[in-house]
């Protein structure tokens, strides 16, 4: 099977996104980004983004200042604005200094009921606001059982793609996060999440190939600092999507430095297979 290539050069990077979830106090905050800040700003070739609950948005902007490090949301409501109580808009998150959105967080799909349809939605608002939104996909221990997990990860990309088309989807970011593997312990062995990563491009490229070849890739579910360099090795993953990892300064840290080794990265590879094809 042929995976989408281009004869272009790698575009940067590879992206590293903490996301905090539901964890933290302003003095925890303070303490950790005091702590990660020294290691992270003196780090070449890898970009690093950070996902706070929404109370503290304020606080780090503040903190990340102009560090190089880029501030995050957790979520987005589809709306622009209007009586929504609680909800939190593209434009609100741009002006706190967002620069992504997640959208279509696995929690948020499984505790909160979002539906594909929605989640595209959302995915438009962020674009709206001129943020860059991380589309999480993912299927479940049971859908991996059944043998459906493409179909899942397609129906998920297809609801997006029918509402944005391509030419949109492509300023976003794709995170594949395994449901069975977030918060478990539990992590797709390397070669599991390249498979469904190439997969994902597959998708991508059956649309335009090379948008798809462009698009970063991320991998999220369990990446701790004993596997990070395993996964961010492989051809078609293009960083991480970090839980729990990202509330340790050191464990985050070693994350962040497996990503900027040398390895021939996932787009310089495909670059170099088509070559040689």
């Amino acid at each position: 099977m042929n995976l989408p290539t281009r004869n272009t050069p790698a575009p940067g990077p590879k992206l590293v996104i903490a996301n905090w979830k539901m964890h933290g106090t302003h003095a925890s905050n303070a303490q950790l980004i005091d702590t990660l800040l020294p290691g992270l700003q003196a780090l070449a070739g890898v970009q690093v983004a950070i996902c706070p609950p929404m109370p503290y948005l304020a606080q780090l902007a503040g903190l990340l200042g102009h560090t190089g490090i880029s501030l995050g949301a957790q979520n987005i409501s589809e709306r622009t604005q209007g009586a929504f109580t609680g909800e939190v808009s593209g434009q609100m998150l741009a002006d706190l200094g967002c620069g992504y959105a997640l959208v279509g967080h696995s929690e948020r799909r499984s505790l909160y009921g979002e539906t594909d349809a929605q989640v595209a939605m959302k995915f438009e608002a962020a674009l709206r606001a001129g943020l860059t939104p991380v589309l999480c996909l993912g299927e479940t221990i049971h859908q991996r059982r059944a043998g459906n997990t493409n179909a899942v990860i397609g129906s998920q990309l297809r609801a997006v793609l029918e509402q944005v088309g391509m030419a949109q989807l492509a300023r976003g970011v794709i995170a594949y996060e395994p449901v069975w593997a977030i918060g478990t312990g539990e992590t797709a062995s390397p070669a599991q999440a390249q498979a469904v990563h190439a997969h994902i491009r597959q998708l991508l490229a059956a649309q335009d190939a090379e948008a798809a070849a462009r698009m970063r890739l991320l991998y999220g579910g369990s990446v701790k600092a004993d596997n990070a360099a395993q996964l961010f090795a492989q051809q078609d993953i293009d960083g991480g999507l970090i839980g729990g990892a990202s509330l340790d300064a050191e464990a985050f840290g070693a994350i962040c430095r497996a990503a900027r080794k040398p390895h021939l990265t996932g787009l310089a590879a495909r670059s170099h297979r088509t070559a040689h094809n």
